[in-house]
C-alpha cells in the first residue's frame, strides 16, 4: 500500500492483506490474527487505497450520502465484494445514528443499502446466523466491533461511538446475540478495530461526564483532562479502553479478545477521519460474513 501505517503501540495490531482482483489490481485491507484462524469465517477492514473514487472521496469510500458518485462507490463495493468472494448482492448495511440498536438480518435483507434500499432505520449493529449473508457497518473515527461465536456459528458486527460505547453497544451486542443464538460470551471473540486514538480525540465536560457515571471513579487510562483554555474545561478519552471494559464486563474473556492500535486521525492519508478531515471525507467499511463451507 502507499500510505505507511503508523501504530500507536507495537502489540495487537490487525495484519495486512493484499488478496489479488480479477483486474489485477491490489487491494488492502485489514484483518485480525483471531478471526483469521476461523475457516467458516471472511472479514476485513478497509483503507482508502484500492477504490475508484475521487477528490476528498480518494479512493475506497464506501458511503452513497457524502456526495460520491454512485458510480464509484457502487466500483468499491465491486472490489471488497470480490475480495472477498461474494456479490454486491450479499452485502447487508447498518443504518448508523449511534444508537445500541441490534437487528437480526437474515438472507433476506441481502443487499440492504448497497444494492437496493434499507427497510429498516437506526441500526447500529447487526447479526445473523446465516452463512452468505455479509454484515457491513462504516466508519471515520468511531469504533468497529466484531463478535463471532464459534460454538453456535453466529456472528455480530457493530459501530460504537462515544454515545454508543457509553451506552455500552458491546454489551447490547452480544445480549442480542444471546437471546436469538444462546451466545454465551465466554464463548465469543471480539475485535475492537481503527478507529480515534486518546491522544487524538478531545471532548467537553458534558461526554467526559457521561463516561464517568457510566464507568465509574477509575479513569486512568480511559481519560485525562487538559489544561483549560479560557475557562473552558477538555478532556482526552480512550475510546479503546472503554470498550475493552465493556468487552470484559459483558462476559468476554481477555484472551478472546483482539484490540488494534492503529487511530484514523492519526493516518489520514490510509483512513478516512472526520477528525482529521474536518469533516471532508468517506467512509470505511468493516464487513464480516459466516462463509457457506459447503459451496466451492
Amino acid at each position: 500500500m502507499k500510505a505507511q501505517l503508523i501504530y500507536k503501540k507495537n502489540n495487537q495490531v490487525p495484519i495486512l492483506w493484499e488478496p489479488v482482483l480479477a483486474s489485477g489490481e491490489q487491494l488492502p485491507l485489514l484483518t485480525y490474527p483471531s478471526l483469521s484462524k476461523f475457516p467458516f469465517l471472511a472479514h476485513c477492514f478497509t483503507t482508502r487505497e484500492g477504490g475508484v473514487s475521487q477528490g476528498i472521496f480518494e479512493s475506497m469510500n464506501l458511503s452513497f450520502t457524502r456526495g460520491d458518485e454512485t458510480s464509484a462507490v457502487q466500483e468499491n463495493y465491486r472490489r471488497v465484494a470480490e475480495a472477498l468472494g461474494i456479490s454486491p448482492a450479499q452485502i447487508v448495511c447498518s443504518d448508523q445514528t449511534h444508537t445500541t440498536n441490534v437487528r437480526l438480518v437474515t438472507s433476506e435483507d441481502c443487499g440492504s443499502g448497497v444494492t437496493r434500499e434499507k427497510p429498516y432505520t437506526d441500526v447500529d449493529g447487526l447479526i445473523t446466523n446465516e452463512p452468505g449473508v455479509c454484515l457491513a457497518t462504516f466508519y471515520a473515527d468511531c469504533v468497529p466491533l466484531y463478535f463471532v461465536d464459534p460454538v453456535h456459528h453466529a456472528i455480530g458486527l457493530s459501530h460504537s461511538g462515544w454515545r454508543g460505547t457509553v451506552n455500552r453497544m458491546g454489551q447490547a451486542t452480544l445480549d442480542a446475540m444471546k437471546k436469538v443464538f444462546q451466545t454465551e460470551p465466554k464463548d465469543v471473540y471480539a475485535a475492537i478495530g481503527p478507529s480515534v486514538c486518546m491522544d487524538c480525540y478531545e471532548v467537553s465536560l458534558d461526554v467526559a461526564m457521561a463516561f464517568k457515571e457510566a464507568f465509574g471513579s477509575n479513569q486512568e487510562p480511559l481519560m485525562k483532562e487538559k489544561e483549560p483554555v479560557d475557562g473552558e474545561r477538555k478532556f482526552l478519552l480512550n475510546l479503546w479502553e472503554a470498550n475493552r471494559r465493556v468487552m470484559l464486563d459483558a462476559g468476554i474473556l481477555p484472551e478472546h479478545l483482539e484490540i488494534t492500535s492503529l487511530c484514523t486521525c492519526c493516518n489520514p492519508t490510509a483512513l478516512f477521519s472526520h477528525r482529521a478531515s474536518h469533516g471532508k471525507r468517506g467512509n470505511l467499511g468493516a464487513f464480516l460474513m459466516l462463509r457457506d463451507i459447503d459451496k466451492p
